[in-house]
């Protein structure tokens, strides 16, 4: 079993010996800095990830230019702060690499106090009620840690290069009859600074993102 891992980077170097030394065996590490002042790239690399660089900032085209780096059938794609446990790869890329799943989405299941503030559960939620609304699908979150095969998703032509991305390749997806399905995956709190997508406005202004989305 051989999987590529994509971990959108933008000055995760707190985080990533963590993350990197957390994978188990047969899943690889392709980082894609985007932009990091703190050394991520170089971090990485020396802990044996593959390194790419997406100089265009945001995080769908950070997956974007993983998923074009990535050489095996089925692909996952994680956040690479720390928030997630990459020894539970296995078990959101399990139904693909059998066959009985088309995308796997890792349901975040917070295990300490703090993990996943109010606002970003809020906005998690009404997003996952939209995606319902549009799709049918029944998601109860868009799931940072996904697992699908490489060649379909490139197929889907996902055009989001932004926050929306991960909500174009769910609702794509389900428009293509995909099999959607979620397994649960423990969610801890971030090891580093905090970002602008870690405040209330952030999490609102990703709902904003991802609304335009779902109006294409």
């Amino acid at each position: 079993m051989n999987v590529d891992v994509v971990l959108p980077c933008l000055d995760e170097a707190g985080a990533l010996p963590w993350v990197i030394g957390r994978l188990p065996p047969g899943f690889r590490a392709i980082v894609v800095d985007n932009g990091s002042s703190d050394g991520s790239a170089e971090i990485a690399r020396s802990l044996g990830a593959v390194v790419v660089a997406e100089p265009r900032r945001g995080f769908g085209a950070a997956c974007r230019r993983g998923l074009i780096a990535a050489t095996t059938d089925v692909v996952c794609f994680c956040d690479c702060d720390a928030t997630l446990d990459p020894r539970q790869l296995p078990r959101v890329a399990g139904p693909v690499l059998k066959g009985d799943a088309d995308l796997v989405l890792g349901r975040r299941r917070p295990v300490a106090r703090g993990a996943w503030p109010l606002p970003a559960r809020l906005a998690n939620r009404e997003l996952a009620r939209l995606v319902r609304r549009r799709t049918g699908v029944r998601v109860h979150d868009l799931g940072p840690m996904r697992a699908a095969r490489r060649a379909e998703l490139l197929a889907l032509n996902l055009a989001d290069r932004r926050s929306g991305y991960s909500l174009e390749m769910l609702v794509r997806a389900a428009d293509a009859g995909w099999r959607v399905s979620e397994t649960d995956v423990d969610y801890r709190p971030r090891i580093g600074r905090s970002k602008v997508t870690g405040t209330a406005r952030g999490y609102w202004q990703a709902v904003r993102d991802m609304r335009k989305v779902l109006a294409r």
